[in-house]
């Protein structure tokens, strides 16, 4: 797509799966905080492999395997050129950010002891809270929160009482899944570098908003997931900082992370390899590859002024809904585009059954950050989400759904 050329209509032709209907209405998809589409780019990547190229990589000396081997590792090109890796050796391929704070968890718990705390903050997605609750529970290491404020966003006052000299870890979200407040990382990192912690970052709901700055936001660790960015299921990324990576023992073991086995012991390989055992994803890293490659060439600066256009269309209508509690910051131009809201006397899942009839694809629930829920007050939210390839045609839908589904339920 060339990079001087918008066109949010030109855009949606490239994604086969927005032409379908849904109960004989238009498909209005805004849950794309759970999982995006891929275009029709990403899909042609995946089928020329399994078509033409598929082998096992870094393992077979014919043609295939050459093959196979190459374009996997233009894939982990793709990925640092991204998050604008110093290296292509920072970057690990996971199968999603789930993976990829496990794998952090595991290797950085070997280094724990008794009396050490681990920082998180009270919004985080489950699975950038729960890897790490296991560990301290295992390691007898104490947890420590950041709290939010009534908004959901984070309360980031008292840090320096909560990040403090026993601190080893700090792991928070680049951008909330439920309220889509963007955390002020610089003045986490500069906490965490004055008492030595390392900094983990959870990018899932980040990495899709744009081509990022790892080195910049001087994390040790950056995590997320391809079928958030346009990629295919079952295949993410973690990176890390090369000092801390080749200090960090594997995490799984097996084939392809090795040096040499003997029967005395094994020699562990170096950089990434250590962190990638056993046959890997390998048409779902070639998708992802493919997926950032054609998200770095969108003209990002019209796409944000689009999708912040939405926003503020979509936050007018909600204003106007008696009843109704947005979390987040309230300006288009103070969070990421994804809204999270309870309407009094309707439950989030019977708002988002009724807006499906009209074509309409939302996320009800607790959205699995229970922790936030249970500060907030709430048990479930709706939440709707916007990606590049959402139109005010999809807002306007969003909001005549929920005026029926109010009306309905009350």
């Amino acid at each position: 797509m060339s990079k001087h050329v918008w066109s949010p209509d030109q855009l949606r032709q490239q994604f086969p799966i927005l032409q379908r209907e849904v109960g004989g209405r238009p498909l209005h998809y805004l849950d794309n905080a759970a999982t995006t589409f891929s275009p029709r780019c990403v899909q042609d990547a995946v089928a020329h492999y399994e078509n033409h190229s598929r082998s096992n990589v870094q393992r077979g000396m014919h043609q295939l395997g050459i093959e196979a081997t190459d374009a996997y590792e233009a894939a982990r090109g793709s990925v640092a050129r991204y998050l604008n890796a110093a290296s292509c050796d920072e970057v690990i391929f996971t199968s999603g950010t789930t993976f990829g704070v496990n794998l952090a968890a595991h290797c950085l718990g070997q280094s724990l002891q008794s009396g050490d705390e681990i920082v998180v903050s009270q919004a985080e997605h489950h699975s950038n809270f729960v890897p790490w609750q296991q560990l301290c529970q295992h390691y007898d290491v104490r947890m420590r929160l950041i709290p939010v404020l009534a908004n959901g966003s984070l309360d980031l006052s008292g840090l320096e009482q909560v990040i403090t000299e026993r601190c080893r870890v700090v792991a928070v979200s680049q951008i909330s899944n439920v309220t889509g407040s963007i955390t002020d990382l610089h003045a986490i990192t500069r906490q965490a570098r004055r008492h030595g912690a390392l900094v983990f970052v959870d990018g899932a709901q980040a990495a899709p908003q744009g081509p990022l700055d790892v080195q910049a936001l001087d994390a040790d660790f950056y995590a997320f997931s391809g079928h958030k960015c346009y990629g295919p299921t079952g295949i993410g990324a973690l990176w890390i900082r090369s000092p801390v990576l080749a200090g960090l023992p594997p995490f799984l073991t097996g084939g392809g992370m090795i040096e040499r086995v003997d029967i005395q012991g094994t020699r562990y390989a170096s950089g990434y390899r250590r962190f990638e055992a056993g046959t890997p994803p390998v048409a779902q890293a070639i998708g992802l590859g493919t997926a950032l490659d054609w998200l770095m060439a969108l003209p990002w600066h019209d796409i944000r002024a689009h999708e912040q256009a939405l926003s503020r269309q979509l936050l007018a209508g909600l204003s106007q809904i008696d009843g109704l509690t947005l979390l987040g910051e309230a300006a288009a131009q103070d969070r990421a585009p994804i809204f999270s809201f309870d309407i009094e006397a309707c439950h989030s899942h019977d708002i988002c059954q009724i807006l499906d009839e009209y074509g309409v694809a939302l996320r009800g629930g607790h959205h699995c950050a229970q922790p936030l829920m249970q500060a907030l007050g709430l048990v479930a939210t709706s939440r709707a989400s916007i990606a590049v390839f959402n139109t005010e045609a999809d807002i306007a839908a969003l909001l005549s759904g929920l005026h029926n589904a109010v009306e309905t339920l009350r």
